[in-house]
């Protein structure tokens, strides 16, 4: 499980969802998506530090960086390690607020031609990403 940590620093609130800003570095912004408000959480107020939590898989890569895509989370990073196996490989990307793993396919590995000290985007949607306080 990745976890990167950050504080609370916008909040949006449409009936019982919120779609929560949460500051990683200070230019790094990320967005989740939660099934409650501060008046069901109380650890939902502004400057709250928080962890994000995401699984592996849950990581989408990418090596363009002007591609237009609709998901809201990415952060710049450098591959530091890839352990390819027959079906799936395990990236090790450093990023500014520390290591994240990927899992994804050998296939789009090599289709994407992933190697150790490249340069890529990770990135993961706001809805695939849990809290911890």
């Amino acid at each position: 499980m990745n976890a990167i940590q950050g504080h609370i620093c916008d909040i949006q609130i449409s009936t019982n969802l919120a779609v929560v800003s949460v500051q990683i570095k200070e230019d790094i912004v990320w967005k989740i998506l939660i099934a409650e408000t501060p008046d069901t959480a109380s650890y939902l107020r502004i400057d709250n530090m928080i962890k994000l939590l995401f699984k592996e898989t849950e990581v989408v890569i990418t090596t363009n960086k002007q591609q237009a895509i609709s998901i809201e989370n990415g952060i710049e990073g450098v591959i530091s390690d890839i352990e390819k196996g027959l079906l799936l490989s395990k990236l090790t990307i450093n990023t500014k607020a520390g290591n994240v793993i990927s899992i994804l396919a050998t296939e789009a590995v090599d289709r994407l031609m992933l190697e150790k000290h490249q340069e890529i985007i990770a990135m993961v949607q706001m809805n695939e990403i849990m809290v911890s306080i």
